[in-house]
């Protein structure tokens, strides 16, 4: 027999003002730290520069701040038990803002590579946190609401981080890049600092922490994310260093598994992938990584590899993905008192995946006004997903479990994007290297096409001053590679397109495999004055 709630029975109660502001402030916390993420992308020329480092090296300063940031996000609930949620993030936030600030006068590699690890890693408390935030101080009923201002921050700091660093870059320089997060930063102190709740320190629970996992944690996914970065330019296994990261990251990840599920206080409760709904939500949310996080890296390197855009101009592009969503995303809320959460998700993997199948014909004359079409479908099916992914994710798991499962949740969508942003650019440069061959054994010398292009070039050339013929075929040929190249690497990029929209689909798999929210349904407490009693099974 199944108990529900007469018409008449007591509310359940909304959140007061005091909570809506601390939640508000956990997420502004939350998309600051998701932004930082991806805001140097778009600019990292410019910092190369600045700080004297070559192109291969650059991408270390977005890549030690994922490492740290990976690392922090599922040691949170346990940190927080420890300091109490109000002094470790207040402390978080304050950390987070001196490194940001510190980042902007780094004066080398080395520096800006300490400096932007230690922000990550600071910035990772705020992520959690804010999706804890809404599972243990709203009411059931209010949750949606709170799951879409999360989804806002997840899905939304990543599609306008470039568009951010773009601007700022191009105006004020690149170090303000790091200075704008002070204006957030000092919001978020003001809106925390009153209202969350003061409680006494269980220090007593650094006895029992759980060090050696949090050690083999640390050491795995750090050597993990690194032979990730690393990988494509050392051609993967073919370098001693990536086959020395990726063993070290296997041993130490496998024996942190075995560690996690074996202790009785595990830093990360890897256990919650037990219940039937947050693993399949787990394994989705690391597809939608894939494809976020991915998306947000194949457009702008499209941008500014083939079209030579610079890092304004590729924000202006992305900006379109990330705009429309904040009209989108209050609706969700709405949208799930109607429809089934399950539904909702499936609708946006497949408009989201369809954004990417409209970029699977890209040719040499797709620029930023041939993208606006997708990008809007794109921010449409990011808008939807999230929210009530969430939703369903955590059904079954107890409350007293929100902040461990925000801890793996948002690590699994991080390290999703880290692991599909570095599967993506390889596949980019094989796919590209097969087109070039194909390309190629249709480019001979004995084709009149060919042969008509290389005289009328070097013709070109002689005309605009090239005195030996010699000299100006060789030109022409060396013009002729290039096109072939290019063409090779602008279909790269359409299968890239394919890739992340079969990913989405097969995500939406998962999705349909999930129990149903159960609504509005809850259990009667024995203070309710009347109750209905109804079959088992019963909606």
């Amino acid at each position: 027999m199944a108990v529900s709630p007469s018409s008449d029975a007591p509310r359940e109660r909304n959140a007061n003002l005091r909570e809506w502001i601390s939640v508000f402030g956990c997420m502004l916390g939350a998309l600051i730290a998701v932004l930082d993420i991806q805001i140097t992308n778009s600019s990292l020329p410019d910092i190369e520069g600045g700080i004297g480092t070559g192109a291969d090296n650059g991408t270390w300063i977005s890549t030690a701040y994922l490492i740290g940031e990976i690392i922090m996000i599922p040691l949170t609930d346990y940190l927080s038990r420890v300091f109490t949620v109000r002094r470790f993030l207040l402390s978080s936030v304050c950390l987070f803002l001196s490194f940001s600030v510190a980042c902007a006068f780094a004066t080398n590699l080395g520096e800006m590579i300490v400096l932007r690890g230690m922000q990550g890693f600071w910035g990772g408390v705020m992520i959690p946190m804010a999706f804890a935030r809404v599972l243990t101080t709203l009411p059931k009923h209010q949750q949606p609401a709170g799951l879409a201002a999360f989804a806002l921050t997840a899905t939304f700091g990543p599609s306008i981080g470039p568009t951010i660093g773009g601007y700022l870059t191009e105006n004020y320089g690149w170090q303000y890049i790091f200075f704008i997060n002070l204006v957030p930063g000092v919001l978020m102190l003001a809106l925390l600092f009153p209202t969350l709740e003061r409680q006494k320190m269980n220090l007593g629970l650094l006895r029992q922490g759980d060090w050696w996992g949090i050690g083999f944690m640390s050491i795995g996914l750090a050597c993990l994310q690194t032979a990730l970065d690393e990988g494509n330019e050392k051609d993967w296994f073919g370098s001693p260093l990536i086959v020395q990261l990726t063993l070290i990251a296997a041993v130490t990840l496998t024996i942190f598994v075995v560690i996690e599920f074996r202790s009785a206080n595990p830093a990360v409760q890897l256990r919650l992938l037990t219940h039937r709904n947050f693993a399949l939500g787990t394994i989705a949310n690391v597809a939608i990584g894939i494809a976020l996080f991915g998306s947000v890296y194949v457009l702008p390197t499209y941008l500014q590899e083939i079209q030579g855009y610079n890092a304004e101009q590729v924000g202006v592009v992305l900006a379109w993905a990330g705009l429309p969503q904040l009209l989108i995303i209050p609706f969700i809320p709405l949208l799930q008192k109607h429809f089934d959460a399950r539904a909702i998700v499936c609708t946006g993997l497949v408009i989201f995946a369809s954004s990417c199948f409209m970029n699977i014909h890209l040719s040499a004359d797709s620029s930023g006004d041939q993208f606006f079409p997708a990008n809007l479908v794109r921010a449409a099916g990011q808008a939807i997903v999230l929210a009530p992914l969430a939703g369903l994710a955590v059904i079954g798991v107890p409350k007293a479990m929100s902040g461990a499962a925000a801890g793996v949740f948002n690590m699994m969508r991080n390290l999703g994007g880290a692991i599909g942003t570095a599967v993506l650019a390889t596949i980019i440069t094989k796919r590209e290297q097969y087109h070039s061959n194909i390309i190629g054994q249709s480019v001979t010398a004995y084709d009149g096409t060919v042969e008509h292009f290389l005289i009328e070039s070097q013709r070109r050339l002689l005309q605009q001053g090239t005195s030996d013929p010699g000299l100006a075929f060789h030109q022409a040929e060396a013009m002729l590679g290039e096109l072939v190249a290019r063409q090779a690497t602008i279909m790269a990029f359409s299968d890239i397109y394919l890739i992340i929209g079969a990913t989405l689909l097969a995500a939406a798999v998962a999705v349909m495999l999930m129990r149903r929210n159960p609504g509005a349904a809850r259990p009667v407490e024995p203070s309710d004055p009347k109750r209905i009693i109804q079959p088992a099974g019963t909606n």
